[in-house]
């Protein structure tokens, strides 16, 4: 496949504009049909020929420096309305808290700047200036602003006209025709929601809404707690406009003194243990009150020495002005508010001001306040035991949604009113198909029949499996018979084709490690260290049996010392609490994922096997999953790409990916396509030469694109970026060749969710089966969209996958289209059930998330040279490549 187009930089391609396609004319059809019920509530619009008027805002103090934060610009925008009242009759405000204003009814002028004097103003900058020293020069602005009245500030708010959207948008768009200011219009709506429940006290995150008298709170450990709330947000679908009220839950700090939440976070009793790094990080940002002023501040850092040594320069009052002294934080508030820092003298103060402007706080005096988001990562622990307890059953989660919008009590908003705006109660009732569950094959060309998305492999044997040789098992725990365990596995792996020979040795941690203090870290290496000793070589694989579960302390070290430093497959064991003994089921499971990563295929689909699948069967196609994976919300780690791609057409069952870091909270892939002079160091060309040699030179006609990820506002990103690096990543390889493309997007981020109902009332509803699709009612009018539920939901209620087609040259018809969605959710080589999601788009976010948890941040600390940085894992390899790390192995 050699390049017959020019070279160049894929960041200046020449791009044709492309835009997400319509909904073809024709739906779906296969499949029983199902009534089910959707957390869809219709809205009658009776006032269509409202204007929003578009205002962006200025908000400055007398000084003319920007003001926010601290929900300070919604109380200034308040009392603005309530001051000029007599200039906004008739003008209602929908307001987003930041730079954005839209109003009904337009102001008297396109531009105008408003004074708007607000008292008990949370400001950090306020409060401090009366209370607390400053490092400010005498007679400055800030002596000025002391005369005036305490707790009093003047703010100039600025609104300017930036454009108007008319309402009529959305009745355009609903009716399928193409319409440029509708998303503005659902935005203005959603706006209101959350000015709605701004106005409440409710904690905003994004379109989620939280407090406390409205929403279940648990316990997460580390000074954390889960928060349960609810998501409410206006959709158009093809029944009309709709509002989609979903469960949500997020994490708070837990509101109380600091000093019990750090020894919390930290996991430790002794406040001589505080870790001071750690927790500047984690109090960045965050508010807290104080016990002897009642005033509110937003913590900017910590002070570099203790209360009883950090000065500051006071202005000391006495009769005749004040006299300006050096002063420490403990002097000053043990002279000026009689208090002595006592159980904080030797910690660090909370910096309550700015970098050059700090004001210092004794750590002991302060209070978090409550519903304040959690920003930092979570532990593994924490991020289980919140899924597991955010999980509602259907019914319960039928309730919570009823009872959420009751309570909004958004047909009473005086905004929503003047829109036109009435919610009714009931949920949507709409259409579904459940969809047949393809035919699955085992070795020996035995037939596997899945129910309800599931199967099993009893009496079966694997279609490819890999012999099993140079391996050893290590135990962590002591409630295990490692013998008896190895020889049950290899006797299962008789009855499943797969050639097990005796592992080398078993090797058992000492008591005395077990019980001695020290990182699990030091564990693992002890661990390795044995086996090192032990062994000729490196082993090809290595059976690990966890001391409580999975996710314990020992998990991720243990994986980065083998998967990423010795390049050692491994296999971990995290039986249920108290289980003693492993049934035949458990240790079959266990074969089918060592076998995968060993690169064997244990079931393939019937159509694959029997070249039945419509047009993918016909015309060599490769089948792309994508995916991102970035770091914790306040981290700075760069983000990691990964590209999955089938291989062996006309299989559509076996995967290979190449991975690679980019800059940090980029969304887009920038390294589909590097040309580099005369060679293109891109993701996909390795991809392509790669299905090139795995089909004894047959190039794909076909490319099939499955992106994970983003939201509906990158979808024209993904068309003139993403797909446009592909392109010319084919055209670099051979400039005669024009493979056709489809591009889809997966979507699990969303909060469409749909119950059956069994019963006439709609009171009792379960799960839908597996295998439910919808292409209509909740649907989008125009766009070509679908939700599948490929998978049973066992656990909370089940979330769909919501598919949106944004490109189709191939030409699949609707029918053929969800059956391909749905039988790439049951290819997925370490499962007996069907996905949530196609297995390329699964198969890229797991290897995206293994390699930025496993790969990059094990390289970076073991300081890998930046030139060439080269090790090979099975079916692994890495190099650096300029800045970034690539990696490729097979799924």
């Amino acid at each position: 496949m050699e390049s017959t187009v020019s070279k160049g930089d894929p960041s200046k391609l020449q791009i044709s504009q492309r835009f997400p396609i319509a909904r073809p004319d024709e739906y779906g059809t296969k499949g029983k049909k199902i009534r089910l019920l959707a957390n869809h509530f219709k809205v009658s619009v009776r006032s269509a020929g409202v204007i929003f008027y578009h205002y962006e805002v200025n908000l400055k103090d007398e000084d003319d420096k920007p003001v926010g934060g601290l929900g300070i610009s919604r109380k200034v925008i308040d009392k603005l309305q309530e001051i000029y009242a007599s200039d906004f009759t008739n003008v209602s405000f929908a307001y987003d808290g930041d730079k954005i204003l839209y109003t009904i009814g337009a102001l008297q002028h396109d531009r105008d700047v408003y004074t708007v004097v607000l008292e008990d103003a949370s400001s950090a900058k306020v409060a401090t200036s009366r209370t607390f020293g400053e490092n400010r020069s005498p007679g400055g602005s800030d002596m000025k602003r002391m005369k005036r009245p305490f707790q009093v500030q003047i703010f100039k708010v600025e609104l300017s006209l930036r454009g108007t959207v008319p309402m009529d948008a959305i009745a355009r768009v609903l009716r399928g025709q193409e319409s440029e200011n509708h998303d503005e219009a659902i935005r203005v709506l959603d706006i209101i929601l959350r000015q709605n429940s701004a106005k409440k006290g409710f904690l905003l995150v994004r379109q989620s809404f939280f407090h406390n008298s409205l929403s279940n709170s648990f316990d997460l450990h580390g000074g954390i707690k889960g928060l349960q709330g609810y998501h409410s947000s206006f959709r158009v679908t093809q029944s009309g406009l709709s509002l989609n009220v979903d469960v949500s839950t997020t994490t708070i700090v837990r509101p109380g003194p600091v000093i019990d939440f750090l020894l919390s976070n930290q996991d430790i009793k002794d406040i001589r243990r505080i870790d001071w790094g750690k927790a500047t990080d984690v109090l960045k940002s965050l508010r807290i009150k104080t016990t002897h002023s009642n005033a509110e501040f937003k913590i900017f850092g910590l002070s570099e020495k203790s209360c009883y040594e950090q000065t500051f320069i006071w202005k000391k009052r006495n009769g005749n002005g004040s006299d300006t002294v050096e002063v420490t934080v403990y002097d000053y508030f043990k002279q000026h508010w009689h208090i002595e820092p006592k159980d904080s003298a030797h910690l660090p103060c909370l910096n309550v001001g700015k970098l050059k402007r700090p004001n210092y706080l004794p750590i002991e005096l302060c209070n978090l306040v409550s519903l304040q988001r959690y920003r930092n990562a979570l532990t593994v622990l924490q991020r289980s035991s919140l899924v597991e307890k955010s999980r509602k059953n259907p019914s319960k989660r039928k309730s919570d949604l009823s009872s959420a919008l009751k309570c909004s009590n958004y047909n009473s908003d005086d905004v929503l009113k003047r829109c036109g705006i009435l919610i009714a109660p009931e949920f949507a009732q709409v259409d579904g198909r459940i969809l047949q569950a393809p035919m699955l094959k085992a070795g020996h060309n035995q037939d596997i029949i899945a129910r309800n998305g599931r199967w099993n492999f009893n009496n079966k044997k694997l279609i490819e499996p890999k012999e099993v040789n140079r391996w050893a098992a290590v135990n962590f725990s002591t409630r295990w018979n490692m013998e008896d365990l190895v020889q049950r596995l290899i006797r299962c792996g008789e009855t499943k084709g797969i050639k097990i020979e005796p592992p080398h040795t078993i090797f058992e941690e000492s008591h005395q490690m077990r019980g001695l203090p020290g990182t699990p870290k030091n564990r693992v290496d002890n661990m390795m260290k044995q086996v090192l000793q032990k062994l000729p070589g490196n082993p090809t694989f290595l059976l690990c049996v966890l001391p409580v579960r999975k996710n314990c302390d020992i998990y991720g070290p243990w994986k980065r010392e083998c998967l990423v430093k010795r390049g050692v497959v491994t296999q971990c064991l995290a039986p249920e609490h108290g289980r003693t003994k492993l049934d035949d089921q458990y240790l079959t499971n266990v074969l089918l994922k060592i076998n995968a990563k060993l690169g064997g295929l244990n079931s393939q689909l019937q159509i694959e096997r029997n070249h039945a699948i419509p047009l993918v069967s016909r015309n060599s196609t490769i089948i792309f999953g994508m995916d991102v994976s970035h770091g914790p919300e306040k981290s700075d780690a760069p983000s990691v790409a990964a590209v999955v791609s089938s291989r062996g057409w006309p299989l559509i069952s076996r995967y290979r990916a190449s991975v690679c870091t980019q800059a940090s909270r980029l969304e887009m892939i920038d390294s589909l396509f590097k040309p580099e002079g005369d060679v293109d160091n891109g993701l996909i060309r390795e991809l392509l030469l790669d299905f090139y040699s795995s089909t004894n030179g047959e190039k794909p006609k076909q490319i099939i694109i499955f992106r994970d990820g983003v939201g509906e506002g990158q979808f024209n990103q993904v068309l003139n970026i993403e797909l446009a690096q592909i392109i010319e990543a084919c055209k670099f390889l051979d400039g005669t060749w024009f493979p056709k493309f489809t591009v889809i997007v997966a979507q699990k981020n969303h909060h469409t969710r749909f119950f059956e109902a069994k019963g006439p009332r709609d009171d009792n509803v379960t799960n839908v089966p597996a295998g439910t699709v919808v292409d209509t009612g909740v649907c989008h009018p125009r766009n070509y969209d679908f939700y599948m539920c490929a998978h049973a939901g066992m656990i909370g209620t089940t979330r769909p996958t919501h598919y949106q087609v944004l490109h189709d040259e191939i030409g699949f018809r609707p029918d053929d289209l969800q059956e391909l969605v749905h039988s790439l959710s049951y290819v997925y080589q370490k499962s007996t059930s069907a996905i949530s999601v196609v297995a390329p788009v699964y198969y890229a976010h797991l290897a995206a998330a293994q390699v930025r948890q496993f790969g990059f941040g094990c390289m970076r600390a073991s300081g890998l040279p930046c030139s060439s940085a080269e090790f090979e894992l099975r079916g692994w390899s890495v190099e650096r490549d300029g800045s970034i790390f690539r990696f490729s192995f097979h799924v």
